[in-house]
């Protein structure tokens, strides 16, 4: 790791980190941040960082949580937030579903889930963060009417993301038409990630769901 990077992970990332929130469904988010903060969206995976540092520097009025156990990905995005100031963005550094257990009912704004590891063999799919063990999960932390974000540049994780979200009647997916899942949204910024699946020629799917009210 550059020493610039490290000096951040050693300086700035215990000032916004959060450790150890307890497993329970009390966590409320709303205290890591300023009082005029509207709402709280939250990354779960966020990579290098990229994406996240974009949504913070775009809504400076919205808190943003994101979790990466990755500390080059971690690091990455220190720099980020070092550069541009950014007091709104806390980071977890530990399993995502950790922190899913641990938030309050209704807590968050919108949640970002952007290529997410595929887990591409039968006898590991178990472990996708979309399925039936944490999609009850998201349902409760999320407000009434806000928006779910999946993308994934895997053809079998793409029907399983589809397959198991239009199963669950508190999500409705938005798209009406193919352009809709196969183009990504003007206020979604790329990732590094995508960029090399497009260069490899891979088509990434992004999908937006609708909590109901």
């Amino acid at each position: 790791m550059r020493p610039a990077r490290q000096q951040l992970v050693d300086n700035l990332l215990p000032t916004i980190e959060i450790v150890d929130p307890a497993e329970d469904g009390s966590f409320d988010p709303s205290g890591l941040f300023a009082e005029n903060t509207q709402e709280i969206w939250l990354e779960i995976g966020f990579g290098s960082g990229e994406h996240l540092a974009q949504q913070a520097i775009d809504n400076p009025a919205v808190g943003f949580i994101g979790c990466e156990p990755y500390i080059n990905g971690v690091a990455r995005l220190l720099s980020d937030i070092d550069k541009h100031n950014l007091t709104n963005v806390r980071i977890y550094r530990d399993d995502a579903r950790i922190l899913l257990r641990a938030l309050a009912d209704a807590s968050i704004g919108r949640i970002f889930i952007l290529f997410p590891d595929p887990w591409p063999k039968l006898r590991h799919r178990k472990r996708r963060i979309i399925g039936p063990s944490t999609i009850p999960s998201l349902c409760r932390l999320m407000l009434d009417g806000t928006e779910l974000r999946i993308a994934t540049d895997d053809p079998s994780y793409k029907e399983w993301i589809l397959q198991h979200m239009l199963a669950c009647e508190e999500f409705e997916w938005r798209a009406r038409h193919p352009r809709d899942w196969r183009e990504r949204p003007a206020d979604w910024p790329a990732t590094r990630y995508e960029m090399k699946a497009n260069t490899a020629g891979r088509q990434c799917s992004y999908f937006t769901f609708d909590r109901r009210r």
